[in-house]
């Protein structure tokens, strides 16, 4: 019997994978080894980036430097980044802003920010929340082409060299996360926010994981950040561990381009046929802190189990659905998933629409139980099931011999998909 260790929280769950009971497929991205001296290769990236010329040649020592970054439920690896960065830039820190682009979450905390960047650094630099819901916070800097009225943060407006950190990994809607996802939704309005995540968009089959170019939502992120473009882009990739695999630096659009070419090559897996059972998770801490994130991972899942089949996801949910937001509302919309569709059609726009029209479109296709610490009775009233034992609920659905189990131990790290 083969033991699985599924990344729940920040610990594990095992998946006993018994050949007796089924054929089990274990479907996980080729992860690079972790880089063995991620600093002085840092410096090799930065120093001779793609596309544009090197980040401390952009600096004057006077200029006033704001670094773009993900908040709390990404695992972008800020305490290393943001030292290295230092060090690189001309600059004095107290002339640096570190700015957290929350989108729609909730501000990070005193404490969340201090495990986030460490105590060093903050006492080094400045360490601010983006508010998308403050007129005073954020400034108009024009309009798309589709009438999306664009406001973006204004520290980062203002600052004379705009870094924008992040990591590259397949995203539900957006086709890839990190590039220009700093910028929108990261640091924008929620008036920007509700236009690039309209019903209308997030519907459209192209908008999703893997595509880029012909990706409508993704289209629409780019024209608006192109109005107040990043100065230089870092992104990294991160293995299982979320150590830092590779760094894609410079230009926005280049070394964006570059790394989700990498990204695509080493975590999209084809499979020949659906399967009646899926096991998955949200890849741990911090990904897996709310059910409202945890729809990555059953996102990911869905795209490869049967019309009918069953998914089931281990997600620790520390932070609950969580309390903020609509996501919890709208899921307890009526008593069917297609109420919940109706729903968000009918009062958009509304914030977390894109979540529940998602989870809502699979939840009419295939069953979804939860392995998790949040409450039973908040997981229900979501229309989820609940499971308190994973590997019993396994051994529950398993009915036949020939039964075929795929199991995604990283969660949306890995998108798997049908060849045909």
């Amino acid at each position: 019997m083969e033991q699985i260790n599924v990344p729940y929280g920040r610990g594990t769950v095992s998946v006993q994978a018994d050949p007796k009971l089924a054929h089990w497929d274990i479907i996980r991205p080729s992860f690079e080894p972790a880089l063995e001296d991620p600093k002085r290769l840092f410096r090799e990236a930065v120093r001779h980036p793609l596309g544009t010329k090197p980040l401390r040649e952009m600096v004057k020592p006077s200029d006033r430097v704001v670094i773009a970054t993900s908040d709390g439920t990404r695992p972008v690896p800020n305490k290393q980044l943001i030292p290295y960065l230092l060090e690189e830039l001309p600059v004095s820190p107290d002339q640096v802003t570190v700015l957290i682009g929350t989108g729609t979450h909730r501000p990070n905390t005193k404490r969340e920010i201090v495990e986030m960047f460490g105590e060093d650094l903050v006492r080094r630099v400045r360490i601010v929340n983006h508010n998308a819901f403050s007129e005073k916070q954020n400034e108009r800097v024009g309009k798309t082409a589709n009438g999306t009225t664009v406001f973006l943060n204004r520290e980062y407006l203002n600052a004379d060299i705009r870094i924008a950190l992040g990591f590259i990994e397949p995203h539900f809607f957006a086709g890839f996360s990190g590039g220009p996802k700093a910028v929108a939704p990261g640091v924008a309005s929620i008036e920007t926010i509700f236009r690039l995540h309209r019903a209308e968009l997030i519907a459209d089959p192209n908008s999703t994981y893997g595509v880029l170019h012909e990706n409508p939502l993704h289209r629409e992120i780019r024209e608006c950040v192109a109005l107040c473009p990043p100065d230089f882009l870092l992104n990294v990739t991160l293995n299982a561990e979320k150590k830092i695999s590779g760094y894609y630096a410079g230009d926005l659009s280049t070394a964006h381009a570059k790394g989700c070419a990498d990204v695509k090559a080493s975590a999209m897996v084809p499979v020949e046929t659906p399967f009646p059972l899926v096991v998955t998770s949200n890849s741990g801490f911090p990904l897996d802190q709310n059910l409202y994130q945890t729809v990555k991972g059953i996102s990911a899942a869905a795209r490869i189990v049967n019309d009918g089949g069953t998914i089931l996801v281990a997600s620790a949910c520390s932070d609950g659905v969580p309390d903020h937001g609509n996501f919890a509302a709208l899921m307890r919309e009526g008593h069917t998933p297609a109420d919940v569709m109706d729903s968000v059609y009918a009062r958009e726009p509304i914030l977390d629409q894109w979540q529940a029209q998602i989870l809502s479109g699979i939840l009419d296709r295939v069953n979804v139980k939860v392995y998790t610490e949040m409450d039973s009775d908040e997981v229900r009233a979501c229309k989820l099931q609940v499971i308190p034992d994973l590997n019993e609920s396994i051994r529950n659905h398993l009915k036949a011999e020939d039964t075929r189990v795929a199991v995604l131990p990283d969660g949306p790290l890995v998108i798997p998909y049908l060849k045909n």
